[in-house]
């Protein structure tokens, strides 16, 4: 065919570039994590993510209203819980006036439209920073996904539009799905973590709740009981299919870049949204080479997400949410 078929046609100019281009992010791909601590005026510097902070509810209210400023329509809410107020049953996640729903009820009192996803998991709140009861050093699923259901519907009460629940526990979202119901929060979603693997990729973040497993005797050191293992890709189409089934109305891919294969058998066999969460350790690779000036930390953000997207995700949940967005304007 050559010289009748030259590909470089095609690529001639920006203009021609964008003419053509298969994949574009937008600020309605994304989902904006934030951070949230009690106190007041308080904006701290998460050390190992640079340029990303955690904020106090006053605080809180001015960030999302850039964000929507911005374009950005989504955030998902986390909250660092205080050491006093943690324990093995994760009893503060049931507070009806805890961080969580107070920062869900100042979000959607500074930006009524804004949607707002809530982190449903146990980790901020235990006492041994994992995402489940504990009962003879295992992870007890039942326990768990009852008090997990009773989280998602304090949030829900609060005004949350979809619950993530990042946990792992078998049977969650079918326990979730049913008390929301039966609540009549039937409007209220559900993201679930499906495809979550238990990555190395997720330090910078158990920094910023101060959420990582404590080294104890008779306490997993690990997560690899419950998040998935990352050598395996069938499984993950497995779990998804599972989470849907049992109500989930969008689902997620954790991490981002090292699972891109997982994110496309998902997306080829499964008809609704499908999530990736860009996750801290992505972040701070990035933050860290640019910092030594080994990569354009901007050309990199950005075709890190549009790779992301290219696999097919539907939305992406990332600490460079923000910085995109301003990027692509």
């Amino acid at each position: 065919m050559y010289p009748l078929r030259r590909n470089r046609r095609l690529r001639t100019s920006e203009a021609m570039r964008s003419l053509v281009r298969e994949n574009a992010i937008t600020p309605n791909d994304f989902i904006a994590p934030l951070f949230v601590v009690e106190g007041k005026n308080k904006k701290e510097e998460i050390a190992s993510m640079p340029n990303y902070f955690r904020f106090s509810l006053d605080l809180l209210e001015k960030e999302v209203k850039e964000l929507w400023n911005l374009g950005i329509k989504s955030v998902l809410l986390f909250v660092k819980v205080p050491d006093n107020l943690k324990d093995n049953a994760g009893t503060e996640a049931l507070n009806n006036d805890g961080l969580m729903p107070r920062a869900i009820r100042t979000v959607k009192n500074a930006v009524p439209e804004m949607l707002v996803m809530t982190d449903v998991a146990l980790d901020p709140y235990s006492a041994y920073g994992h995402d489940g009861v504990i009962a003879h050093g295992k992870i007890i699923n039942d326990d768990t996904t009852a008090i997990l259901a009773e989280m998602g519907l304090s949030h829900a009460k609060a005004g949350a539009d979809i619950l993530a629940p990042s946990d792992m526990m078998d049977g969650r979202i079918f326990e979730m799905r049913g008390l929301l119901e039966d609540e009549g929060f039937h409007d209220t979603g559900i993201m679930s973590y499906s495809a979550k693997y238990a990555s190395a990729f997720y330090g910078p973040f158990r920094d910023a709740l101060d959420s990582a497993p404590v080294d104890a005797e008779n306490i997993p050191k690990d997560k690899k009981t419950y998040q998935m293992d990352p050598a395996n890709r069938e499984e993950a189409v497995k779990e998804t299919l599972m989470d849907i089934e049992e109500g989930a109305d969008i689902v997620m891919v954790k991490p981002g870049l090292c699972y891109l294969d997982i994110v496309r058998d998902i997306r080829n066999a499964v008809n609704i949204p499908v999530a990736v969460y860009q996750v801290s350790g992505e972040y701070a690779m990035i933050k860290a080479a640019a910092e030594k000036g080994w990569l354009d930390h901007d050309a990199v953000v950005l075709e890190q997400l549009t790779a992301i997207k290219r696999a097919g995700a539907s939305m992406i949940a990332s600490y460079f949410a923000k910085d995109a967005v301003k990027l692509i304007s």
